[in-house]
């Protein structure tokens, strides 16, 4: 139980800190960040939400799940390396599956295949 409470904090963290990098300090803009967190089921977003130069936004930036004690990258929509950033605070990289590759590709990964 201490693991996955440990990497709910580490997810959680992740996505807060992403946002707080990405959130624009004018308050004049209509486009934010939110992250969404879902400690029951485990599932963990960053979504945009807003305006965007008379356009409508509206959609995932990241999408990690936690099942079986690993965690899941099921959507990276940036240049970060959001695995590299979860092993740099202690995630081993067996706890992380690169979700978004097909299981046949997660083998060739230095990660967990699920």
């Amino acid at each position: 139980m201490a693991k996955l409470e440990k990497y709910r904090e580490y997810v959680q963290r992740v996505l807060s800190a992403y946002a707080e990098r990405r959130t624009s300090p004018h308050h004049k803009d209509e486009l934010e960040m939110q992250t969404i967190f879902d400690t029951v089921r485990d599932h963990y977003q960053l979504i945009y939400v807003g305006w965007d130069k008379g356009k409508r936004v509206y959609g995932p930036v990241i999408h990690l799940d936690i099942k079986n004690e690993k965690i899941w990258l099921q959507w990276n929509g940036t240049e970060d390396d959001i695995a590299a950033d979860l092993v740099e605070m202690g995630v081993p990289k067996q706890d992380i599956v690169l979700g978004f590759h097909s299981p046949y590709m997660r083998q060739f990964t230095d990660f967990a295949v699920g």
